[in-house]
């Protein structure tokens, strides 16, 4: 399992579902750890050369099972937020990767949506 290359492909999904998170556009900075089988994604809106807004993160963890097969888990987590959010993919024949990495960005997304800032004008408008 390549852990970039799937990193890679939840961020071209995020960017294709949304293509201006929040009305700024995508930043993202990756690392991976290939000896531990850990990789992480951190995403962050910029507004302008100024104003960036960090978002949250998708975290990867590739396990090999007593069967020799894979499992990759994806802890999915949202700035604002305490919880996140783990999903497990198990490889399998005729497993889509790039299906799963778009699946990964639709949860992340409908997530963050969940952990939006609260606007006070808002609140004063209902008060």
């Amino acid at each position: 399992m390549r852990l970039l290359s799937f990193l890679s492909d939840i961020e071209s999904a995020l960017g294709a579902i949304d293509p201006a998170p929040r009305g700024g556009a995508w930043e993202a900075a990756r690392m991976v750890n290939t000896t531990l089988g850990v990789a992480k994604l951190y995403l962050k809106a910029r507004y302008n050369p100024s104003r960036i807004e960090s978002l949250g993160g998708v975290q990867l963890q590739s396990h090999q099972l007593a069967d020799g097969s894979v499992c990759l888990k994806a802890f999915l987590s949202w700035n604002g937020r305490d919880s996140e959010s783990v999903h497990a993919i198990y490889d399998r024949p005729q497993l889509d990767w790039s299906g799963e990495a778009r699946r990964l960005a639709e949860a992340w997304l409908s997530g963050s949506k969940v952990a939006e800032p609260v606007a006070y004008e808002s609140l004063a408008a209902a008060s």
